[in-house]
Parts: C-alpha cells; structure tokens; sequence
C-alpha cells in the first residue's frame, strides 16, 4: 500500500506546519491565545481561513477544497503538536461533518461560505449528564408544534460550546431513554431564546459550557438528516472526528517524545548527560515504539474514516482509538517521569501535552469502551 503524499498534500502539510510554528512555536504564544475571546486567537482563526483549511474538507463545487480524511489527518496532527486551542475539531470536522454529511441544500449554502470565511464556528451538544459515551442515551426532548419542534433537556461539556455561534444538538423525539430509533440533530442557532450557557475552562487548556434548554422553538427546516433516525449521522460524523483525534494525538505523542529526548541530551547527572544512561535510552526507545504504533493506526483510521458501511468502519474506528488511548497514556506518563519535575509546572510544555493526552483518551470513549466495541465486532478489514 502506497503511504506516499501527493505534492498537493506535501504542500498542505507544509503550509500548516509553518502556520503553527510561527504561531505556537514560543509557548508563552498559547497563553495569550487562551486569553483571548472564547479562549483563542481570533486573528490566529481568520489566517487558518486565508490558507483554506476551514474550507478544506467542503466540496470543491460548494466552495471548498475538497479535501478528505487524509489531509484532514495532517492538519490535525500539526494542531497536535503545537497544542492549538482554536476550534478546529468542533468546527471544521464536527459541525461541517453534518453539514456535509446531513445537511440540506440551503443549509450547506449558508452556512458552509461562513465557516470557511472564519465568520461562523460550531460546537456538537450531544453529551447529558448520565449518558457517559453511549450516543443513543439521550433523554433532552423535541416536540413537534406546528411547523417547527420545542427542545427541553440539559447537554454538558459541550467543547467551545460557550462561544459557538450554531449548535448541533441530539434530542429524542421518539422511543425511551436508551433506544437506537427516534434521536432527531438540530443546527440550533446558539443565540435563539430559551438557550442558556454556562462556560468554563478544561483541564486542557481549552473551553467548554453546559448547555440548558427550555421550551427552545426550532424550525423544523433546521434537522440534520431524517426525524427520528439521526443516530446514524450521528455516528458517523463521531468516526470522522475519531479519527481527526487520533491524528491530532500523533502530533501530541511525537512533539513530547521529541522534548523529551532532548531533555535527556542536555539534563545532566554525575558529570554526564542522563542520555547516556542505558535504562534510559530503553525507555525512550519505547516512547518512539508506541508513537509508531498510534502514526500506523491514526493512518488505518483515516482510511476507514468514511467507509460507508457502519460494520466495517466503526470497529475500525474503535481499534484505532484503543491503540491510540493506551500509546497516549505509556508516551505520556513516560515524558513526566523522564523529565522529571519540571515537566509538571505550568510553564512548561510537557505537562499541558500529557493533560491533553489525558483528554483526548476521555473523548468520544475510553480504552475499555471501545475495546469492548472491538470485541463485539466479527473483524476488522483494509479500505478498499
């Protein structure tokens, strides 16, 4: 199988890698773009738009590049290194993954042009407080009245949800708690009455807000996909930003194996540098060996990422992510324990790089979860 980038591609990466560095490349940058409206750097947001990348996986006929899951994979993978705060996740890959994938025609023509242009970002309320990482437990509620339906319910650790402009909501409109059938989408316009946010940083050093609704009227010109059958987009666009995580845990777990052979080369102890002790270089070697291990499943993730059967590309999805979460863990824990002290404070890299790890591991299910989904599947295959 050929793992060769297209000059295209090349480009693209390039471009994104000189972006970030020039952007994040002194820590202290990062700070100040947290401090910023939202939690990021607004200016930082309308350059990601000049270079295209929040058009980039928009059909090229509606306005954007055309881009698939690989480029997607090296964009995510250079917000991984440089430990971006900017939305792209939530924005690009969740809210224009509806939009590609369960969004009308009118809908992609308004709201695609806002996105790519950095005038609109989007945030996906899905999460309640019981429902851990089941997406089909879901308890906020949609009735129909006319010709619009009015949402009750609560939906927590939305990600930028303080600060996004639309909202992509999961609602039940038929079936009990749990079941698969009658889960509708709604592009919720953040601002429509009734709407209630509460922001508040994460562990990560992004943002996040808890979310009630209260007799909030939708039209029904705004579902995403089918009544009662959004489960299925749901899932998807899920897979799509699984695999979006892992590429962007790649850039993390290569940019801290990095620092920390670095650090080994300089830190020195009885006269030597720590590097030359044996014990050490073992453990390094390991850091390297499971960073390879999670580039080769963040590639199988983004090749399986928009397999069209949902047999196929959802184990896939949760292998790539066991691999993922456990390599995250092992290159984590190894980077503080070799840097030692100074890899816990706040003004060093390191320790924001293992939070973020920690969160990406939480996301969209932990390492039992999708073991277990694993587990239950018949097999795994290739892209075809």
């Amino acid at each position: 199988m050929d793992f060769d980038l297209t000059d295209e591609q090349r480009l693209l990466k390039d471009s994104v890698d000189r972006l970030i560095a020039d952007a994040y490349g002194d820590f202290e940058k990062r700070k100040r773009h947290q401090s910023g409206p939202g939690g990021y750097s607004h200016e930082l947001w309308s350059n990601f738009a000049e270079l295209g990348l929040l058009a980039l996986p928009f059909p090229e006929e509606e306005g954007g590049i055309g881009g698939g899951p690989v480029e997607t994979m090296l964009v995510m993978e250079a917000i991984g290194r440089g430990l971006v705060v900017e939305p792209y996740l939530d924005t690009v890959v969740l809210g224009g993954g509806f939009l590609r994938c369960g969004g009308t025609a009118a809908m992609r023509a308004e709201l695609m042009p806002q996105i790519a242009d950095g005038t609109l970002t989007l945030a996906l309320a899905q999460l309640e407080p019981h429902s851990r990482y089941c997406l089909n437990d879901v308890v906020t509620t949609a009735r129909r009245e006319g010709d619009a339906f009015v949402l009750n319910g609560r939906k927590v650790a939305v990600l930028h949800g303080d600060s996004a402009g639309r909202l992509v909501v999961s609602t039940r409109t038929a079936g009990a708690r749990a079941d698969r059938h009658g889960i509708t989408l709604f592009l919720l316009d953040a601002a429509a009455p009734g709407v209630t946010r509460r922001g508040m940083p994460t562990q990560d050093g992004l943002r996040a807000a808890d979310i009630q609704l209260e007799e909030v009227r939708v039209p029904a010109a705004d579902i995403l996909g089918e009544v009662d059958h959004g489960l299925a987009l749901l899932e998807q666009v899920v897979d799509i930003a699984l695999a979006a995580l892992c590429a962007e845990a790649v850039g993390v777990m290569e940019d801290l194996q990095r620092s920390t052979v670095d650090y080994l080369k300089t830190r020195q102890q009885f006269g030597v540098p720590i590097g030359s002790f044996q014990a050490l270089q073992h453990r390094a070697a390991d850091m390297l060996v499971a960073v390879e291990q999670a580039r080769s499943m963040a590639l199988y993730a983004a090749m399986m990422a928009e397999e069209p059967d949902p047999a196929l590309r959802r184990p896939a999805l949760s292998a790539a992510k066991v691999q993922i979460n456990q390599s995250a863990r092992k290159v984590g824990q190894e980077a503080v324990q070799l840097q030692g002290g100074i890899a816990m404070t706040f003004e060093y890299k390191a320790g924001h790089a293992f939070k973020r790890l920690a969160m990406i591991e939480k996301t969209f299910g932990d390492t039992d979860h999708h073991l277990n989904a694993v587990s239950e599947a018949d097999s795994l295959v290739e892209a075809e």
